[in-house]
């Protein structure tokens, strides 16, 4: 029987570009949501990366595991370090949203850049590529552009103006090795920007997906 794998989404915008990316790449696999629409706002309002917070994002993972997921997936940028506490608890494989994403960024290069469109995941972001960059000996540098306005159009249900405004503000990262979009929801601008620069741009819906097929069939 094919893995079972939890997704664990806090915006509601995450959940179409997941969904596409198993259906693309690994389409045997059993996945299962879990979606908490409170943990986006309480992040943002609490600014950091919160003791209660982090008991929330576990809490959700020791679920996840109870209904026998054989994987988990979270699909937020803004609870690494909550993410990475899990991971190391449970038996089975936790996989934050961007870290098989940031592992083929480096891969390509010393120069990153990075388009975002939340700003309160950005920080946590910046400190998990910096300590990916450590761990593969790598001196890579990220340059991160915020995109204003994006994920409040996607928010509203205008998905062009969300994809034209990433577009419109890719340019500035011309000059990176690589280019990334950092949230699952920023995915679905992908053609657009890859327009825009005229060349490929990793998204972490299916560099993710990539990665827990990976791990999931070294395990079986």
């Amino acid at each position: 029987m094919a893995p079972r794998i939890a997704l664990i989404h806090a915006v509601e915008v995450a959940i179409a570009p997941i969904t596409l990316a198993f259906a693309q790449f690994w389409p045997a696999a059993r996945c299962t949501n879990l979606f908490d629409d409170s943990l986006s706002p309480d992040r943002a309002a609490e600014g950091d990366l919160t003791a209660r917070m982090s008991r929330r994002i576990n809490m959700l993972a020791d679920y996840a595991a109870l209904t026998g997921a054989d994987g988990i997936l979270f699909t937020c940028s803004a609870f690494g370090p909550a993410i990475e506490e899990a991971a190391r608890r449970l038996p089975i494989t936790v996989l934050k949203p961007n870290e098989a994403m940031f592992d083929q960024a480096l891969a390509a290069g010393r120069r990153i850049g990075m388009l975002a469109t939340f700003g309160p995941a950005v920080a946590t972001m910046e400190a998990e590529f910096r300590e990916a960059a450590q761990a593969a000996g790598s001196d890579a540098e990220l340059e991160t552009v915020l995109v204003a306005g994006a994920m409040d159009a996607l928010k509203g249900g205008d998905a062009e103006t969300h994809n034209r405004l990433v577009a419109e503000a890719a340019p500035q990262l011309r000059h990176c090795d690589a280019v990334l979009l950092a949230h699952f929801s920023t995915s679905r601008a992908k053609a657009a920007v890859e327009d825009a620069l005229g060349r490929e741009v990793l998204t972490s819906p299916t560099s993710a997906v990539t990665a827990m097929r990976g791990r999931m069939g070294a395990r079986k």
